[in-house]
């Protein structure tokens, strides 16, 4: 069946955007309409979606009771700016920090996931009255100099360093340890790294430790249980913030817990959000701890943070997530397909390494068990051959051999096991 439209869409794409918006597939996919764990594309095919957005659609495509509270919302007061309090705004900062672990409680509203990372940064700077930041090697913050800075990817790295201040810390990568070191025997070095990372390239104070629970754009990276009580202690010890970094991993993405960071028992100081907040309208959230947002005295403005409409998005996403108990879902479902995908693994011996929580998990492909040689081949060809089979999916990982799979928090079981079986064939195909 031609699809006309599909081509002429594809064709105004690459006439009129920028080239580094780059798309998924050999032949780009024009997706045209969603609906709960299902998009169409303008040819009326119709797919399962296990990537969501990037994490993002967390209630399901179109969510009717999120809708909603957007269309009362719009049809009631669109935008005013943060000069004016309104009503949504408030009521959702009172629902975040109702949510929060710790003591996290006073709320900065903005657009991105990298805007609130700029936002955190800047709030940790000021709070400390130091300059130097550590991010985490194979991490991703966004796409301004800030957070391309922190980014530690190389090919999400424009020019390198834009701006100063910026260190980078060992990775909790155990299927790769950057000191070829085994867990549990390693005691966690990765994490201890950080007291000599400070003593050694810092004035030995630093602002904070930025981090994701989940490494996402590195491809699900998983720290052990220890990482993070490790390796935030040094920081705090030397003077420093922890800023959780929860734009993927929120929102009971990992299952059991609202937040990612509380699978690991610490409490940061500091805890940024967007993606899934809001299922797919713009939003972005930075929350601190109330003595450290307090240091925050100069002026400042997010002319489009908190906007009425993205405000109502949110509420309502929090409300379906509460209502139809989806962070147990995530839970119990995440078993199922964690389960599922460990068959897979013992399968294809291509599948190196299987990691993830809950609905954010991830198969890790390698030419070879032993050298652990990356696989960036395997993953394109089962990326065309999920497509075949009506599944979409995504990939990541600083080499591009890593399977991204994080389909929405209202996934049922009968879904997992049709995404699981379009992946064994999918597999199946590609390593013939």
């Amino acid at each position: 069946m031609a699809d006309d439209k599909g081509a002429e869409i594809r064709a105004k794409q690459k006439e009129f955007l920028f080239p580094c918006v780059s798309n998924y597939y050999q032949e780009p996919l024009v997706l045209q309409k969603g609906k709960g764990t299902a998009l169409w594309d303008t040819a009326g095919r119709q797919y399962l979606d296990f990537f969501g957005g990037i994490l993002t659609v967390s209630v399901g495509h179109c969510n009717e009771k999120v809708n909603a509270r957007v269309k009362q919302q719009i049809d009631t007061l669109g935008h005013v700016s943060t000069l004016y309090p309104t009503e949504p705004i408030v009521r959702l900062a009172e629902r975040l920090a109702k949510l929060m672990p710790g003591s996290l409680k006073k709320v900065f509203f903005t657009n991105s996931g990298t805007e609130a990372d700029e936002t955190a940064i800047m709030l940790a700077r000021l709070a400390t009255g130091t300059q130097e930041v550590i991010a985490l090697r194979h991490s991703y913050s966004g796409r301004s100099m800030l957070a391309t800075t922190m980014t530690a990817h190389g090919p999400w790295r424009v020019w390198g360093d834009q701006v100063v201040g910026i260190k980078h810390g060992l990775a909790p990568y155990c299927y790769r340890c950057p000191l070829k070191l085994s867990y549990p025997s390693c005691d966690v070095a990765c994490a201890h790294d950080l007291k000599e990372l400070i003593q050694t390239t810092t004035t030995g104070r630093v602002a904070c430790l930025i981090a994701e629970p989940i490494m996402g754009v590195g491809g699900f990276i998983t720290p052990p249980k220890e990482y993070f009580q490790i390796a935030v202690k040094h920081v705090r010890d030397h003077g420093g913030l922890f800023i959780a970094d929860e734009v993927q991993t929120g929102f009971g993405r990992t299952g059991g817990k609202w937040w990612g960071i509380q699978q690991y028992g610490v409490d940061p100081d500091i805890m940024t959000m967007a993606k899934g907040i809001a299922n797919g309208m713009p939003m972005g959230v930075t929350v601190a701890r109330a003595e450290v947002a307090d240091k925050w005295t100069p002026m400042t403005i997010s002319t489009f943070g908190g906007n009425p409409i993205s405000c109502a998005a949110a509420l309502g996403t929090i409300d379906v997530i509460e209502s139809e108990k989806l962070v147990d879902n995530a839970a119990a479902m995440g078993k199922v397909f964690w389960n599922g995908l460990a068959a897979l693994q013992q399968k294809y011996p291509c599948i190196g390494d299987h990691r993830g929580m809950g609905l954010m998990q991830a198969l890790e492909l390698v030419k070879d068990p032993k050298t652990k040689e990356p696989d960036k081949e395997t993953v394109a060809r089962v990326f065309e051959e999920t497509r075949k089979r009506g599944l979409l999916v995504g990939k990541g990982g600083l080499y591009g051999n890593v399977l991204r799979l994080s389909p929405a928090l209202t996934i049922t079981k009968a879904e997992i096991e049709t995404a699981l079986e379009a992946l064994d064939e999918s597999f199946a195909a590609a390593t013939k």
